[in-house]
Parts: C-alpha cells; structure tokens; sequence
C-alpha cells in the first residue's frame, strides 16, 4: 500500500484542496503540491485566500490527486487524503521547494506553506488494484498506512 500511494503522488503535481467553508458548504481549490516521506501534504498560499481561511476557522480538509491526462475507459488512478490542514512548521516549506526548485525565493511575497496531515487515504489503481477498487487506510505516525477497508463497485 506505501509503494502504491507513493506512485500515486508523483503521478501529478496538482491536487484539488477541500475545505469547509462558512456555513458548512464545501470549497475547492487547486494547487501545486509536494509531500514527505510521512505522507503530509504541503501546498503555499496566499492566508487571505478563501481556502487559507476556512483552514483557520476549520481545520478538516481533503486532498485529492489524480494523473488529469487519463483517458476514459483505460484503467484510472488517483489518491485521496482526508485530515487536519493548516499552517505548516517552519522548515517544512523545504519539502515544496525540494519539488519546485523555482519556488525558492521567488515572487512568492506573502504566501505561506500550508500541509495536510492525513489520518486515512484512499487509493484508485485499476492496474495494481483491479477494476472499480478502492482500498481505504489508516495513516499513522511515520506515515504507516493500517489497511481498513476495501470497496469494489462494478
């Protein structure tokens, strides 16, 4: 399963960023993202964008990653985290930079480092996992995934 959300990723540096809003209505966002080896999420932003706020309000947020070049009816993959997201530590920004080195002392102005730390994931690999399968997980310190559950749709 590590392996697995490993690949899947790398499989894009884009994600869709799920946050709560006022009023408990959903709100997305897209974003150049990086990870670390613990599984965490990292992404910068501006504190005054909408998603920057609903984080600061309410800390429970989605991450979703997928390869966009698919194409219909060939096997699909994708990436879903679920957790806390925030502000990240200082430090962790190096992570980011580590993937887009031109982010490194940019024009970036006041834009912070933001990170998901995930407590489940959910993985999509028609390949490795078969058609219409999801494998949910745990993620705990360390970033070990604990299988949960599997769903499989036809």
């Amino acid at each position: 399963m590590r392996a697995l959300a490993e690949e899947l990723l790398e499989a894009s540096t884009l994600c869709a960023i799920a946050t709560v809003a006022r009023g408990s209505r959903a709100h997305v966002n897209t974003a150049y993202f990086a990870w670390t080896p613990d599984l965490h999420v990292l992404w910068l932003s501006d504190p005054a964008a909408g998603h920057s706020r609903n984080l600061r309000a309410n800390g429970s947020a989605a991450v979703a990653v997928y390869d966009s070049a698919q194409t219909w009816g060939d096997p699909d993959r994708g990436i879903q985290l679920f957790g806390a997201a925030g502000e990240a530590d200082p430090g962790a920004e190096g992570a980011y930079t580590a993937r887009f080195p031109g982010a490194e002392g940019s024009h970036l102005g006041a834009y912070l480092c933001y990170e998901l730390v995930p407590r489940r994931v959910k993985l999509f690999h028609e390949r490795a996992l078969g058609t219409g399968t999801f494998v949910t997980a745990r993620v705990s310190a360390g970033g070990v995934l604990a299988w949960e559950r599997t769903e499989i749709y036809s």
